[in-house]
This record gives C-alpha cells, sequence and structure tokens, in this order.
C-alpha cells in the first residue's frame, strides 16, 4: 500500500455513522452500502469544492462496516486535485459541514429509492440531534502512518486471545478496551451472531477505491509515466457562522431574496430540492428584476405562500437590511 498506492501527502481518517432508526435498510438490503458509501463520497467532494470554489478530486481508500452498526471508515488525502492537475491541500476538515452533507445526501439516496418519503427526510434534518455523526480527527502525516490507519480500518473483527469460555457459567467471554480491561459476557449464540454479522454476503466488495487511488485514475497515471510530483497549493478553510452555511448564503445587495432570509423569514430552507430532498447548490443569484420576470413569465410560474411570515421576523430583517439612520455606525 505504502510504495504502490499512496501518495506523499497528508492523510485523515474520516468515520461516518448514520441514526440507528435507518440502519435497518442496511441490514436486510446490503446493497444499500454501495449506495452509502458514494453517499459519503459526494460529500467529500461537495465539501472540498465549497471550501476550494471549485471540482476537486480526492484520494479515498474506503473500507465497509457491515455488523449490526453499519459505518464507513475512509481514509481520504487532505484535499484534491483540479484540472489543471494542481493539488489544493486543506488543513482540516469541518466535521459539522460534512455531517450535514453527508446526511442530506443520504436522504436524498433513501428518497430517490423510495424508502423514506420527502416529509419523512426533512423531519429528521430538523431534528436537533439526527443521529449523523462524522470524525476525522485522525490524522496521518506520513505515508507509514497512513499505512498504519488503512491497517487498523481493516483490522480482524476480534483478537482471539481476548477471547475465554466460561464454561460454568456456559457463556463467551470477551475483553475490551486498553488492555482488555473490560470484560464482556454473552450467550454463545449471540457470539455467533455478532461474529456472522461481519460476513459480508457473495461478491460483496468491503474495500474501495476512489478519486485520485481508484483504479483507472492510477492506470492513467501509469500510462501516461507523470512522475513529477504534485504541486501542492494550500487551502484556508473558510469560517462558516453558528447557524449554519446553508442559511446565510447571501450578499447586503440582494435583500429579502436572499436564502438566509427565506429560510428566516418563511421557516423554509430554499437549498433543499422540494422533489427529492437532496441539498442543492447556488449557481448564479439574479438580482435584476426584468430578468427574473421574464424567467417566470416563459416558465408560467406561479408563486403562493402557504403561510404568511412572521411579522416579528419579518420586522427583524428589514431593521437589518435597511436600519433607521441614527442606529448605523
Amino acid at each position: 500500500m505504502r510504495e504502490t498506492l499512496l501518495l506523499d501527502i497528508p492523510h485523515r481518517q474520516v468515520v461516518f455513522t448514520i441514526p440507528k432508526r435507518l440502519r435497518v435498510f442496511f441490514k436486510f438490503d446490503r446493497r444499500l452500502l454501495g449506495d452509502l458509501c458514494r453517499a459519503a463520497l459526494r460529500a467529500i467532494e461537495r465539501h472540498l469544492e465549497f471550501v476550494t470554489g471549485g471540482l476537486m478530486t480526492p484520494g479515498v481508500i474506503a473500507v465497509l462496516q457491515i455488523n449490526f452498526h453499519p459505518h464507513l471508515h475512509f481514509l481520504v488525502t487532505e484535499g484534491g486535485v483540479d484540472d489543471a492537475g494542481v493539488f489544493h491541500r486543506i488543513p482540516r476538515i469541518d466535521d459539522a459541514r460534512l455531517e450535514e452533507i453527508f446526511a442530506r445526501e443520504m436522504l436524498a439516496m433513501l428518497v430517490r429509492k423510495e424508502l423514506l418519503s420527502p416529509e419523512w427526510a426533512e423531519r429528521i434534518l430538523s431534528w436537533r440531534h439526527s443521529g449523523f455523526s462524522v470524525h476525522s480527527l485522525v490524522r496521518a502525516k506520513t505515508r507509514p502512518e497512513a499505512e498504519r490507519v488503512g491497517k487498523y480500518m481493516i483490522r480482524p473483527i476480534l483478537a482471539l486471545e481476548r477471547l475465554t469460555l466460561l464454561e460454568a457459567e456456559g457463556k463467551v467471554g470477551y475483553r475490551r478496551g486498553e488492555k482488555g480491561a473490560e470484560l464482556e459476557t454473552m450467550d454463545y449464540l449471540e457470539f455467533i451472531a455478532r461474529v456472522t454479522s461481519h460476513i459480508p454476503d457473495k461478491g460483496q466488495v468491503m474495500i474501495r477505491y476512489y478519486g485520485l487511488y481508484a483504479n483507472a485514475h492510477r492506470g492513467k497515471v501509469r500510462k501516461a509515466s507523470l512522475a513529477s510530483p504534485l504541486r501542492i497549493v494550500e487551502e484556508e478553510l473558510k469560517p462558516v457562522p453558528s447557524k449554519g452555511w446553508a442559511a446565510l448564503i447571501w450578499k447586503p445587495n440582494i435583500g429579502l431574496r436572499s436564502a438566509a432570509m427565506i429560510r428566516k423569514v418563511y421557516e423554509v430552507d430554499p437549498l433543499t430540492c422540494p422533489r427529492c430532498g437532496g441539498a442543492m447548490r447556488v449557481v448564479a443569484f439574479l438580482t435584476e428584476h426584468a430578468v427574473v420576470d421574464r424567467i417566470i413569465d416563459h416558465l408560467k410560474l406561479t408563486f403562493v405562500a402557504e403561510k404568511p411570515p412572521p411579522q416579528a421576523a419579518l420586522q427583524e430583517l428589514l431593521w437589518e437590511a435597511d436600519p433607521p439612520a441614527e442606529y448605523v455606525p
């Protein structure tokens, strides 16, 4: 792995976890794990695009964990390569931002497959603790460190030296934690069920390679004999206000048409697709009334608000957009 696959750049281990109430889909249809893996990959790509402002191709080694608690372990390069072949290195990953993008990508996938209704997807996103989790604090600065992280990701599910048979109780014991300080006992049937839950289905791929580490990309590199090192550009992680990036994508001259004001006044998220529940991105802001009117007339659109905006929130936004002269610093 170290000599033939990993690039000589820092990596991160990114762990994706899903809510308990959604794990049942993957328990009875393990083919969905591939879709889950691609949803996490799209989340990483969108995160890189948001930070750098362009499309980036990272190097990703994905390991699927298919037990009763399905989750993903990704070994990801700290950044990605643009169309010009320049590697944009990002010093860290904003877990909160990536978690939100991953949640939207996965829920959109379940909605497309008609396993979840758009209403339920929106409801899950509105929960304060949705159950989605992203952890990226494990960092590998060198190739050997990245190799050790990769070995950890594909480690065996148990260590035989920690396994004991408690004959007097008729149970199986397994020591957990550092130096096996914690002993867990269970019935032998439960132990068999836990172990067999890790066995993949026939033909199921457990380790996947994407982007710079995909077989097709590495084949192109070898064919082109591209032996020159990557040109690396350092990127600064853009700060995100506590209210969330999706709620604050606006410019002062856009006024009440901005996404932030729409969300705050009408209490809906304009960046959520009304059909599939997936996350949309802003392509451009149209600020000229004549252009907007022509588009509306051409599409024959009509707009009817389901409910009027709260007057308190509307007054607050009007105050922010056009404060009285005596309050302008």
